[in-house]
């Protein structure tokens, strides 16, 4: 591939505490827009030709001599870096904080309510800051200590900001926020307490999203935004190796992602296009899209096959965007896996919210549940059969918003603290 780097001869096994034994494969990047190819070195943003964004490309036929998946399997080490020869940076010889390998959860009764049989939520609730960005922002952080890059800057709704937060106070880095000043106070109140710059903006998302970017040009600071940091893509595509993992390679049918710039979805996708290249699976799940009505850019790009912005509103935060900074990524993964697009009300996120609180006891925040609601209607549509093998990814805690969940809740009225009163009234 011209420009690109070559394959480093492979040693005995790799470990943490010793790099240079990692099976090396990454060639460097290409556009996903032109093709145009770029050598591995430096930080780059987006194709200089068309403007469209970069995915990181590995010398697969070299990996798939050295790297079986059993040799993943033994692997002693519970987070991400134990797919490290998949990854484009070096792991950190002594991780501070472990991201990844997160539970995949069975849930019967969640899937008897949706009308399924077999049904799994991928609980990446658990990571270090409460979400699957957790993911991303760890390779970032990593990348931005080889290149020489002490302070970090994100535009989040907040998931992405409160986990960069996170993961730079452990890392030692600074960390500066930009965020509408109307994500929810919880996701604030993160990226205050582990010490980051916050810039509350009067404006949305893609508004603090263009801001930075100015600012990290400006400033030469390394920038985790989505879609203009090939990066991220690496770290969100584990979650689909661990899927893979943990069903023992057999791979579901579907896989439901919330959807909001299309870097997770098209994440997903390149996770396991890679462990099928390498003959891991034998195939890529067809994966369902679901956004929120309020900010369905990408259902509606599909539809009608060019890009389409919004105006965004909507409950999930996390997922309310105008321009999907990741839309060709995103409707690659659709249409190659033979998925589809779906959106839903709020009141159906809502819904789906408590739902799978009460079915699962896991409480996810609305835009955790999105991809639940687009399940449930897909399966209302038959586009789900109720044999199919179903996997939700289930992206981030609801204590990330609880005014949200107080939406559809009705408050139990005080009551003396009096026996006779309990009684009467019932337990």
């Amino acid at each position: 591939m011209t420009g690109m780097k070559k394959s480093k001869p492979l040693t005995t096994g790799w470990d943490l505490s010793a790099t240079k034994d990692i099976p090396q494969a990454w060639l460097g990047y290409r556009c996903v827009g032109c093709s145009r190819e770029f050598p591995p070195e430096g930080t780059p943003t987006t194709c200089p030709d068309c403007g469209d964004n970069l995915d990181a490309v590995y010398d697969l036929p070299y990996l798939k001599r050295h790297v079986s998946r059993d040799r993943v399997a033994v692997q002693p080490f519970r987070h991400h870096w134990r797919y490290a020869p998949l990854l484009p940076v070096s792991p950190p010889p002594d991780p501070v904080l472990a991201v990844g390998a997160t539970p995949l959860i069975a849930a019967p009764r969640l899937a008897t309510a949706l009308g399924l049989s077999h049904l799994w939520l991928k609980d990446d609730s658990r990571q270090p800051s409460g979400s699957l960005k957790d993911r991303a922002s760890d390779l970032a952080l990593r990348h931005a200590h080889i290149t020489g890059h002490h302070h970090l800057i994100a535009a989040s709704t907040g998931n992405a900001a409160a986990s960069l937060a996170c993961l730079g106070a452990a890392a030692g880095k600074q960390v500066t926020i930009l965020a509408p000043a109307t994500a929810p106070r919880a996701k604030q109140v993160q990226i205050l307490i582990y010490g980051a710059r916050l810039i509350p903006v009067k404006g949305s998302y893609d508004t603090a999203f263009d801001l930075s970017l100015a600012l990290s040009r400006r400033q030469h600071l390394y920038c985790r935004n989505t879609g203009i940091n090939p990066v991220l893509t690496e770290g969100k595509k584990t979650v689909a190796l661990e899927i893979g993992e943990q069903l023992a390679w057999r791979v579901p049918d579907v896989v439901a992602v919330p959807v909001g710039d299309g870097c997770i979805l098209g994440a997903v996708y390149k996770g396991f296009q890679e462990a099928r290249d390498l003959g891991w699976v034998d195939r890529v799940p067809r994966l369902l899209a679901v956004q929120a009505a309020g900010s369905d850019a990408v259902v509606s790009s599909w539809e009608q096959d060019h890009p389409v912005e919004v105006q965004a509103r909507t409950v999930a935060d996390s997922i309310a965007v105008n321009r999907p900074r990741d839309l060709t990524k995103a409707l690659r993964a659709i249409r190659a896996s033979e998925g589809r697009a779906l959106r839903v009300t709020d009141a159906d996120i809502l819904e789906a919210q408590q739902l799978c609180a009460r079915t699962t006891g896991l409480f996810g925040e609305p835009a955790a549940v999105t991809a639940l609601a687009g399940c449930r209607q897909a399966r209302q549509l038959g586009w789900i059969g109720p044999d199919d093998r179903v996997v939700c990814l289930f992206t981030g805690t609801g204590l990330k918003d609880i005014p949200a969940a107080e939406q559809q809740l009705s408050w139990p009225r005080a009551v003396p603290p009096d026996l006779d009163t309990l009684l009467r009234d019932g337990p």
